[in-house]
């Protein structure tokens, strides 16, 4: 019991990264001589785009989610610490801190773009944590979210005290709660690994919420032609 709540055995359950040095047509996001994420940058966008990913490969992976996004907004997909060609470790302190790092550099690069956040999955917890700072995002989407990464986890593993052992717990209903921003959302309604009801109750936690029930499992939103990540 105490070895699985270790920070070593919750990095194994929560967090599977590839490090592929992949060929696509993304542009490297630096900062400091070190690569963050990557890009797909245009000329005079309308809105920028900050994208957190899922917890499983890296952010290249993330090229064909692009399709979803409007050809005239720039997106820059972050890569998480220990991620790809990216040093460090992957914890929701490492992860959070480096969003908040580049949405900061975001909003300094474009001061009058709108600066938006769309997040993936586990991604979904940053995402939030973003979206109740202290400048929220201009619009926040959320795909096959959670409400609470806890309640997920006990689902899978019933029979173990969840709460007591998993240190990395996003809590996006308690994140979110001040957040008064356009808000999305996407969930899959046969989406076994974040049950759907997960992402319904953080749609009913906040009345502005525009929610789509996509019929597919986890993974396949890249696929669906219904979701168009946009502002307005």
């Amino acid at each position: 019991m105490a070895l699985f709540g270790c920070a070593s055995v919750q990095r194994k359950l929560l967090y599977f990264p590839s490090h592929l040095d992949l060929s696509n047509n993304l542009t490297p996001w630096l900062h400091e001589g070190q690569i963050i994420g990557y890009a797909r940058e245009v000329p005079s966008p309308k809105n920028i785009w900050l994208m957190l990913h899922g917890n499983g490969g890296q952010a290249e992976h993330r090229a064909s989610a692009l399709s979803h996004f409007s050809p005239n907004d720039s997106v820059f997909i972050l890569e998480y610490p220990g991620y790809g060609l990216r040093s460090g470790t992957p914890s929701m302190k490492s992860i959070n801190e480096a969003a908040t790092t580049a949405y900061n550099l975001l909003r300094e690069k474009f001061p009058a773009q709108p600066i938006c956040i769309v997040g993936e999955s586990l991604g979904s917890g940053p995402a939030s944590f973003l979206a109740g700072g202290p400048r929220p995002p201009d619009k926040l989407v959320l795909i096959v979210p959670y409400d609470e990464l806890a309640k997920v986890a006990a689902e899978h593993y019933p029979f173990l005290p969840v709460r007591l052992i998993l240190h990395d717990n996003w809590n996006n209903l308690a994140a979110l709660a001040n957040y008064c921003g356009p808000l999305e959302i996407y969930a899959e309604k046969f989406d076994t690994v974040i049950p759907i009801t997960h992402a319904r109750a953080l749609a009913a936690s906040k009345p502005q919420t525009i929610f789509h029930e996509l019929i597919g499992g986890h993974n396949d939103w890249t696929g669906d032609l219904t979701v168009k990540i946009h502002n307005p």
